[in-house]
């Protein structure tokens, strides 16, 4: 493959060029909804000014007041992946990584579409490190979960994605160029704050922990705008 992870490892630390989205890419997340299985992958984005790492706060600015977690698998692309077919997608796959898909749901639901609530500064925690393609023998049979103060919200399987990681990467490369150090978030399962009853949703001091099995737990605290 044209890229491995080491080379890559410094562009998706830095600033991805692209953050490629999937939403409603689990069953249980879509049953816990009421609404019903997309026939093809629902991408949306989050910009990259976006991103933070590991131990970096969550900051809970003041035009939201319904901030939401979503664990999710990330994955990094190593080499141009452009219209290629899902038996050779997981060739142009870095590695992985955790994503924490934060939300700012109230924004979502009144925008009528997910940029702005999505993209928020310090909205896409990222890590804690990459991990190469190499030693994730199956993308799809790893645990996740996300736990907020150690109480464990979200607890799945990435067996449970509509589109796994191959199909979401070709599928994505038919319209969009993928380039080294790309990142896609493949979605979250059930258990997220907004359809808790009562919702749960983040305060400050708060801490947020996404977990998958064999990438790492990806940890950060969650804090309120200063001013």
């Amino acid at each position: 493959m044209p890229g491995t992870a080491r080379q890559v490892t410094d562009c998706y630390l830095a600033r991805p060029g692209k953050i490629v989205c999937v939403g409603l890419n689990y069953r249980d997340h879509a049953e816990e909804q009421g609404i019903d299985v997309p026939p093809r992958p629902l991408l949306f984005a989050k910009w990259p000014s976006s991103v933070v790492g590991p131990g970096d706060a969550i900051v809970l600015p003041s035009i939201t007041r319904e901030v939401d977690y979503e664990a999710e698998l990330g994955v990094v692309i190593g080499a141009e992946a452009r219209a290629v077919g899902v038996d050779d997608a997981l060739d142009f796959v870095a590695g992985y990584v955790c994503v924490n898909d934060v939300t700012a749901r109230d924004l979502q639901f009144s925008d009528g579409q997910w940029t702005r609530a999505k993209s928020l500064d310090t909205f896409c925690p990222v890590g804690p490190e990459l991990v190469p393609a190499s030693e994730i023998a199956d993308p799809q049979s790893l645990a996740i979960r996300c736990s907020v103060n150690g109480e464990v919200l979200q607890d799945s399987s990435t067996a449970r994605m509509i589109f796994g990681v191959a199909e979401i990467v070709a599928f994505v490369s038919e319209a969009i160029t993928l380039e080294p150090g790309d990142l896609i978030a493949t979605g979250t399962p059930a258990g997220v704050g907004f359809t808790r009853e009562p919702p749960r949703f983040l305060a400050p001091g708060d801490t947020v922990t996404v977990e998958v099995e064999g990438v790492g737990a990806l940890t950060n605290p969650v804090r309120a705008a200063e001013g």
